[in-house]
């Protein structure tokens, strides 16, 4: 059987713009037939080329030597590791990356995508979304005088229209206002008049066309996040994403129950006993695992079984590169509780770059690569050329946070 002998990874840097994040953080392994696996990893809670260097130490404590094929094992050694067997959000964003890298290779061995060895499709294409990020001037009209898409309805509308005019059902944004270390907070009244005007104007312009998904980031108190909700429930948004803070599932539960929006949320757990116990409270109808963070593949299809019994849907994250978009595909097409698939834009631009064959998206839906592994290859010459050289900080010196 082969064996993993080798790890390399890529901290890329991304060029000023572009979406998903200052830099990727990717992973290369090389097995001892010379099959070749790519992971990433989705963690900012350590500077990229300290993640990276954890997750050298990682693999070379549980990894190399071994059968990529043990998925099951990896994740049990980097559970346990220094006894703690709990959700680490910082060792299972390294395992994360090593564990799509060995199905990268898994799938090469077998000749076939891992959808089809974790369950086959169900799906060949899949619906999704995209963010309405700051324009770039090629998309819709350029952003003046300090309105965006985030704080100016009519830019909002017509960044909404634009990407409906593409195909898309559905587009997010987030006009709450930014996310501080301080949260959870009130909303200050401007804050929801300002959210209730912004998700107005998008409805007013898609109609029924597209679906509204309303994004924070675990911003609000559960009182807060319902007052906020009451403002933006006529506009039947499809889900208010991350009301509160990801540590406490009890008061995300008191806020479900207070509102007829259906509860987003996922990107910030890891494994499935978060998962599960945010599902048993009924906090959320709608779950995000980021496949860069959750633990896997195989530990994130674990978790959408579990997402089924309790008849949720799941919606992956996705702000990162395309190393990890595309295990996100994979295990999606393999999910009969799929619902919706978060796209960077429509793949173009630097993640397209970044890719020998780059992922398509066509009408609304992103097509399901049918080549082995993960239907993906790292460009590495493009990977290198762009080597991340920022800051390694993650808080400004006002502590307002950065999104890495």
């Amino acid at each position: 059987m082969p064996a993993i002998a080798n790890i390399e990874t890529f901290v890329v840097g991304t060029p000023e713009g572009t979406p998903g994040g200052r830099y990727f953080i990717f992973v290369k392994l090389t097995d001892s037939d010379g099959v070749i696996g790519y992971g990433e990893a989705y963690n900012a809670t350590f500077g990229p080329h300290v993640t990276a260097a954890m997750i050298e130490d990682a693999a070379a404590r549980y990894l190399i030597g071994r059968d990529p094929h043990d998925v099951e094992t990896l994740f049990r050694r980097c559970y346990a590791s220094g006894f703690s067997q709990r959700p680490d959000i910082s060792m299972m964003g390294c395992l994360s990356a090593l564990e799509m890298a060995c199905w990268d290779i898994i799938g090469k061995h077998a000749g076939q995508p891992v959808h089809r060895l974790i369950g086959g499709a169900v799906h060949e294409r899949l619906r999704s979304y995209t963010y309405l990020y700051p324009a770039t001037g090629s998309v819709y009209p350029a952003e003046t005088e300090g309105r965006t898409v985030y704080n100016d309805p009519e830019t909002a509308a017509q960044a909404a229209l634009a990407w409906v005019a593409r195909g898309f059902t559905a587009i997010k944004f987030d006009p709450a206002g930014p996310y501080t270390i301080h949260d959870p907070h009130q909303p200050l009244l401007t804050d929801i008049e300002r959210s209730a005007a912004m998700v107005a104007a998008v409805r007013e312009a898609v109609g029924t066309r597209a679906d509204i998904l309303f994004g924070t980031h675990g911003q609000f108190t559960p009182s807060g996040a319902a007052r906020m909700a009451r403002a933006i429930e006529p506009y039947d948004p499809l889900w208010f994403e991350e009301p509160v803070p990801p540590d406490m599932p009890e008061a995300m539960a008191a806020f479900a129950r207070a509102t007829t929006i259906p509860v987003a949320t996922g990107e910030r757990l890891t494994t499935k006993y978060e998962f599960a116990r945010l599902l048993a409270m009924g906090a959320a109808q709608i779950i995000q695992p980021d496949l860069g963070r959750s633990g896997g593949i195989l530990e994130t299809k674990k978790i959408a079984a579990i997402a089924e019994t309790h008849h949720a849907l799941v919606a992956p994250h996705c702000y990162c590169g395309p190393i990890a978009a595309a295990a996100n595909i994979q295990l999606a097409a393999s999910l009969p509780n799929f619902l919706i698939l978060e796209a960077i834009r429509d793949w173009s631009g630097f993640h397209a770059e970044l890719l020998e064959t780059p992922l398509a998206l066509e009408d609304g839906y992103t097509t399901v690569p049918t080549g082995p592994g993960l239907g993906v290859a790292l460009n590495e010459a493009v990977a290198r050329a762009h080597p991340y050289d920022g800051p390694d900080l993650h808080l400004a010196m006002d502590d307002t946070p950065v999104v890495p």
